[in-house]
């Protein structure tokens, strides 16, 4: 087996702690090496091996350390992606890993001068519930596909604390940029490039500076039209995964666990982990060439974020394509950004 591949962290906050440290510290491929903390030290009350950093650059001057997760603010990730390169560092970059196409052209050229591998975090893919509708959708049980909705709802009426997300002077702010990412990326996996898209944007929360509503149409070969939809101010979410093709129709609420299970302390290396728990299947209604309709209950797929550090691992070792391509990510900031 190779040598793990020893890893920092450029923050221990929410992400940090939930969606890189535990897969990192179970997966024996890697090592996690050193986190970055500015203020509190808590990664060592679970890690106590580990070197919390001050600063970002104490890490990126680690000569030890391989890969640099880039989990920073969203207008940081630029540029903290950039100087972890020019350290000598692989990057995994949580989405969106820049704010403009052009930067991310900068990104993957700096990469392939480097040598270096320039991957990007889409967790979203390897949710149960989007699991289960890429199962449906690949089986052809639906026939033709005439439309996909996907929606990520939230209800938060209060401006949030993050100033970053909520404030226009930021690079990558708003929600087109944050649950935007998702869906967009969710689209991109499983259809490929839009013959065209339009959007619609609007701000509703009192105080608000960017848009807290999104919708976008998305139009591919067929006839196939994706509507991507995502609120601040859903009082009740509604389906998170809808499909109507010609001969079957599939609806599937969002019921994924592991953001739960990881905040609880759960480790990815638990057997309940990634479980959707019973009365969360997705219904899938066909007709037959007789007009007789069959209902079946289909039960969510393992949630597995483990997979994304089993592809870091195969990329950086192995030199394999990594399964969010630079050509996917260049499409999901063009349809963000514009």
């Amino acid at each position: 087996m190779s040598k793990p591949i020893i890893t920092g962290i450029m923050a221990y906050g929410m992400s940090g702690r939930i969606f890189h440290a535990p897969f990192i510290a179970t997966n024996p491929a890697f090592k996690l090496k050193a986190v970055v903390e500015r203020h509190e030290k808590k990664a060592a009350k679970i890690y106590p091996d580990i070197i919390s950093y001050d600063a970002i650059d104490d890490l990126l001057n680690d000569n030890e350390i391989e890969l640099i997760i880039v989990n920073t603010p969203n207008y940081l990730h630029f540029e903290h992606a950039t100087k972890a390169l020019k350290a000598g560092k692989h990057v995994l970059i949580e989405k969106p890993c820049a704010a403009t196409v052009a930067e991310v052209k900068a990104l993957y050229d700096l990469g392939r001068e480097l040598n270096l591998h320039v991957m990007v975090y889409q967790n979203r893919r390897y949710d149960s519930g989007f699991l289960s509708t890429k199962e449906v959708i690949e089986s052809g049980k639906l026939g033709e596909l005439i439309e996909v909705h996907f929606r990520l709802d939230r209800y938060k009426a209060a401006i949030g604390p993050k100033l970053f997300k909520e404030k226009k002077d930021f690079a990558a702010a708003g929600l087109v940029y944050d649950l935007g990412a998702h869906l967009v990326d969710n689209a991109i996996s499983l259809f490929g490039k839009p013959l065209s898209f339009d959007r619609v944007t609007s701000t509703h929360r009192e105080g608000s500076e960017v848009p807290d509503y999104f919708s976008y149409r998305l139009t591919y070969p067929h006839q196939l039209n994706v509507f991507l939809t995502s609120g601040m101010l859903t009082v009740e979410p509604q389906a998170g995964f809808v499909i109507n093709g010609t001969v079957g129709s599939f609806i599937k609420n969002r019921a994924d666990v592991q953001e739960d299970q990881l905040d609880k302390g759960m480790l990815p290396t638990d057997p309940a982990y990634g479980f959707e728990p019973e009365g969360n299947e997705g219904k899938l209604v066909t007709i037959g060439v007789d007009g007789t309709k069959t209902t079946e209950l289909i039960p969510g797929k393992k949630g597995c974020y483990e997979h994304i550090f089993e592809a870091v691992h195969h990329t950086i070792r192995n030199n394999a394509l990594f399964p969010v391509t630079e050509e996917q990510v260049a499409w999901q900031i063009e349809l963000l950004e514009n």
